[in-house]
């Protein structure tokens, strides 16, 4: 096998007989059209709502709650797809997303959250991950459609607008720190721990994990 590797690299490495460097030029570019249009193309189907709730794992679950939130609904019409929350728009930013969440399949695969009773049971745990994720990235994706410079404060309650001219002005705050559940249910937090970074939410006891959502700005 190794001798064949080593054959056939020479004859890669070797100048063309046959072909001239013109051709090889123009071939090698359009190859790399083609490839870079394929890539590109799967990059974009991974991102599509259908490819993102095509495993019941995520459309029985997570994708359920969605469509009871603004995100899904609105009297705007302008409906948040699974990756316009979880993906980067920013190419290398996508891509090492991408790279990211190829580990997420894990729980696909071998079942860890095939059923609705495990997915509860890790739902705390994944959670907390991606609070992280977005609050080291001062929530990048969150920024795919809001923009501060971009907010009129004076469509805003006074709460919310004194949280965001305070705090994420000064960058002291990212948005994943006050707009937990905003998507999302909560999950049960333990007594004695707490996920809020921020005043303002509601923290969900018992059962009532799987009801409650956070006070919203």
């Amino acid at each position: 096998m190794l001798k064949l590797l080593k054959r056939y690299w020479t004859v890669i490495c070797r100048p063309s007989v046959y072909f001239s460097l013109g051709f090889l030029t123009i071939g090698g570019f359009i190859g790399g059209v083609l490839f870079w249009g394929a890539f590109n193309t799967a990059m974009e189907l991974t991102n599509t709502e259908k490819f993102c709730t095509g495993c019941h794992e995520m459309r029985e679950n997570v994708f359920a709650e969605l469509q009871s939130t603004i995100h899904y609904t609105n009297r705007s019409g302008v409906r948040a797809v699974c990756s316009d929350c979880h993906v980067p728009h920013d190419w290398t930013d996508k891509i090492a997303r991408k790279m990211q969440a190829s580990k997420e399949v894990w729980g696909k695969v071998f079942g860890t959250i095939s059923t609705p009773e495990k997915f509860q049971e890790k739902r705390l745990e994944l959670a907390r991950h991606e609070w992280a994720r977005f609050k080291a990235n001062d929530s990048l994706e969150c920024r795919n459609c809001h923009n501060y410079d971009s907010m009129d404060f004076t469509r805003q309650s006074v709460r919310a607008q004194t949280m965001h001219t305070t705090y994420l002005a000064s960058k002291e705050k990212t948005c994943i720190d006050c707009h937990k559940g905003i998507a999302h249910r909560l999950p049960h937090i333990p007594p004695g721990e707490t996920a809020l970074d921020s005043p303002g939410q509601a923290v969900p006891r018992g059962d009532e994990g799987a009801r409650v959502n956070p006070a919203k700005p």
